[in-house]
């Protein structure tokens, strides 16, 4: 498997475990509850040793800019089908923002591959 693909792939595990980790963090009722907390730090611990791994190929900046991107949009839609959040028009365009700027640097970027 190519150096990039296997980044790529760190670089999903990573973005999973920090969502995962962010779904808890609300469930720790501010740290109070043993048991997300424990799951919340595991999964964030996870995610930055997957990330670790993704920058032995990706640049710092476009692997940081995807996890946190793609983190945010995953977070943002959970939030909204899972517990019934709502956007107004300000957020619905600045997710779409961010979601263009992650296709911009997969699609067009050259910084994306060493």
């Amino acid at each position: 498997m190519s150096p990039l693909i296997t980044a790529y792939l760190f670089l999903s595990g990573a973005i999973v475990a920090e969502v995962t980790g962010t779904l808890l963090l609300q469930k720790t009722e501010q740290f109070s509850k043993l048991g997300p907390t424990l799951g919340m730090a595991l999964c964030y611990l996870v995610s930055f040793y997957l990330l670790s791994h993704a920058l032995k190929t990706l640049p710092l900046g476009i692997a940081y800019a995807i996890w946190g991107g793609v983190g945010i949009v995953l977070t943002l839609v959970i939030g909204v089908t899972v517990f019934k959040q709502s956007l107004d028009w300000q957020a619905v365009t600045g997710v779409a923002l961010i979601v263009a700027g992650v296709v911009m640097i997969n699609a067009f970027s050259k910084a994306a591959a060493h």
